[in-house]
């Protein structure tokens, strides 16, 4: 808080100080100096608690609860306190306008019964007695006085027929109650008038049972006049004086309810002196009156006086009064209840999800009811299960791909190194795994000073699988050739060995397919046996002649056959061996790279180093398919003879 705001603080502290020592007789400040500091307080209260709200927005509104409080005193207790405020206000209304239309009334059934008794004087016949008709007439307008033969000007004020005329009458700073009346015409006519001074008597007769009454006479205030000066929309009034009922006393309240009421009316008076009403060009002034009473007073009149009906629906009213109260307080005992149930499911789903943070996933939810609310904790608590699931299986799937990584490591092993070198023979090779493994194989195995060993296969299946029955093969390979040298010139021999070995050792649906060749570079002699695989090209300039001697694939059976094939490779010449995985790519359209695109690739760039020409080869299958994922390992190797 600023200076400003803590000065407020401390005047919003002192205050009450100070109105205790008022009530108590020890002002400590002038009356000016309290009600400054009370309009202090009433405007910079409010100011502090906003300024407070919008600074702990964000603290004060965090908690569900404290939310849930604030919306609920928006929508259910700040309307709630208007219309309280507003029946309140109405009920105040309404009981003053009663209370001025009961000396209303009263002032008008006066005016009725002078008027009715002028009627009943005029109708007198001669001889008649009129001194009863005065005496009874007086209880009602004490000081009751009559005139024969006066009275045409106030007939003249009349707005009916213009024979009668009953009304308030100022005569200079007197108000009087008058009637006129006639009868006839020419010399039978008739003519009374009848006056009652509106002052101390007559006040004191106006509504007995109510309690302190007070009428003020005014007149038209001069343009002169400021002081002692009542503006009433565009009519000021100047007081002239007040005529006040004697010994009436407020009563004491019966009840909470039974509260004061200050009803003011308002009479119209017609001026008749001359000048009227004191000078100012107008034929009208106003009498002012205060009554002081309470609501029982009121009630009496308005419920106990029409009869017992009325006492009843003021009854009725009261017990539908204390029903409303009641189903209130119910309302609120139920909003308080569905509020602990909502804010406590909420907290309780906070704390499960810190202990869910701190890496506790045994942690669950207590559900207790059977709503929305109880249905989201046993979601919460399945969701903690999957959770605590998926962690577990996705350590499980860590460790086996930290397997897969060591098994991606052994089988690189597998592969050559380093390629070997041989005079007059360039050798290059491409392996890309489907996935982590490959379960294609190729080698390159130096068989002595002038014979190099050329293998590939394709084992069946993908994964792990493949990848082990690749490197059984290659071991068995390599084994063959280093236990027995004669087997370097005879590879259907070698296929049919290895054929067995897999054959015996192997599930029967698994199997490999296998081109395995050796090159002779002193007799320039290819000798190859194929044994399933897809025919490897051997392309000299323009001519392609694919090697497709040999047999059936490895392992598969136990008695198959395989011949040798053989070829002059002419300087120059071209060997490219590969696996399904590089024909089988589909475009779009559904087509496969196929034999013959390959083919048509090799051809227009067999120019290119060996390196270079299995890179592209693959990289054109690769292209023709659109996509980064590969359906099948793909593996191409490449010699040249220089």
């Amino acid at each position: 808080m600023g200076r400003f705001e803590r000065l407020l603080l401390v005047l919003a502290v002192a205050y009450p100080l100070v109105w205790v020592s008022e009530r108590l007789g020890i002002g400590v400040l002038p009356a000016t100096l309290s009600f400054l500091l009370l309009v202090v307080v009433l405007f910079g209260v409010p100011y502090l608690l906003i300024r407070w709200a919008i600074g702990n927005r964000e603290r004060l509104l965090w908690s569900l609860r404290n939310r849930l409080v604030v919306a609920y005193l928006f929508i259910a207790v700040v309307p709630t306190l208007l219309v309280v405020t507003l029946g309140w206000l109405t009920a105040r209304m309404f009981y003053q306008q009663v209370a001025a239309y009961v000396v209303y009334s009263d002032v008008q059934q006066r005016l009725g019964r002078i008027a009715a008794v002028a009627d009943e004087i005029v109708a007198l016949r001669p001889g008649q007695e009129l001194t009863s008709i005065m005496l009874g007439a007086s209880k009602d307008l004490p000081g009751l006085t009559y005139e024969f033969g006066a009275g045409e000007p106030l007939l003249k004020l009349s707005t009916g027929a213009g024979d009668r005329f009953a009304g308030l009458v100022q005569d200079g700073e007197s108000v009087w109650l008058r009637a006129a009346a006639a009868r006839g015409v020419g010399k039978d006519r008739r003519l009374v008038t009848l006056s009652a001074q509106f002052g101390l008597e007559l006040v004191n007769t106006l509504a007995p049972d109510l309690g302190p009454l007070q009428f003020t006479i005014t007149r038209l205030a001069k343009p002169e006049e400021t002081s002692g000066v009542i503006p009433l929309g565009d009519t000021r009034y100047f007081l002239v004086k007040a005529v006040a009922a004697k010994d009436r006393v407020l009563s004491r309240a019966a009840g909470w309810f039974d509260f004061e009421v200050n009803g003011v009316p308002k009479l119209d008076v017609m001026c008749v002196d001359d000048p009227p009403c004191g000078g100012v060009a107008s034929g009208k002034g106003a009498l002012f009156g205060s009554v002081l009473t309470r609501t029982a007073r009121l009630n009496s009149r308005l419920f106990s006086d029409p009869g017992e009906v009325g006492d009843l629906f003021l009854k009725f009213l009261i017990a539908l009064a204390i029903l409303f109260f009641l189903i209130e307080v119910a309302a609120l005992v139920l909003g308080i209840r569905l509020t602990q149930t909502i804010t406590g499911a909420v907290s309780e789903l906070y704390s499960a999800t810190e202990y869910v943070k701190a890496g506790d996933l045994t942690h669950r939810v207590r559900t207790r009811e059977r709503d929305q609310l109880g249905a989201l904790g046993e979601s919460f608590n399945a969701m903690i299960g999957s959770v605590a699931t998926l962690i577990e299986e996705q350590k499980h799937r860590q460790r086996l791909e930290n397997e897969l990584a060591i098994a991606q490591q052994v089988q690189a092993q597998l592969f050559p190194q380093q390629l070997p070198s041989m005079p007059r023979l360039e050798l290059a090779a491409v392996c890309r795994a489907a996935r982590v493994v490959s379960g294609d194989y190729y080698d390159f195995i130096p068989l002595g000073a002038n014979r190099m060993g050329i293998a590939i296969a394709d084992i069946s299946g993908k994964g792990i699988s493949a990848a082990l029955l690749m490197a059984s093969l290659q071991a068995a390979l390599r084994s063959q050739l280093l236990l027995d040298e004669a087997l370097s010139e005879n590879t259907a021999e070698l296929v049919t060995r290895l054929n067995r070995h897999l054959f015996l050792n192997t599930s029967s649906e698994r199997y490999a397919t296998l081109f395995y060749a050796t090159y002779d570079t002193a007799t320039q002699m290819l000798r190859y046996t194929n044994a399933g695989h897809l025919p490897p090209l051997y392309v000299v300039g323009e001519k392609v002649r694919k090697l497709e001697e040999g047999g059936m694939v490895v392992g598969l059976f136990d008695d198959c056959v395989y011949e040798q094939g053989s070829a002059v490779v002419e300087p120059g010449g071209l060997l490219v061996a590969y696996s399904d995985g590089l024909v089988e790519p589909e475009n779009v359209y559904g087509e496969q790279f196929g034999m013959e695109q390959l083919t048509a690739e090799v051809l227009r760039h067999q120019h290119l180093p060996p390196q270079e020409l299995a890179e592209t080869l693959v990289r054109a299958a690769e292209e023709w398919a659109g996509t980064l994922e590969q359906a099948d390992d793909m593996t191409v190797i490449v010699a040249r003879v220089k």
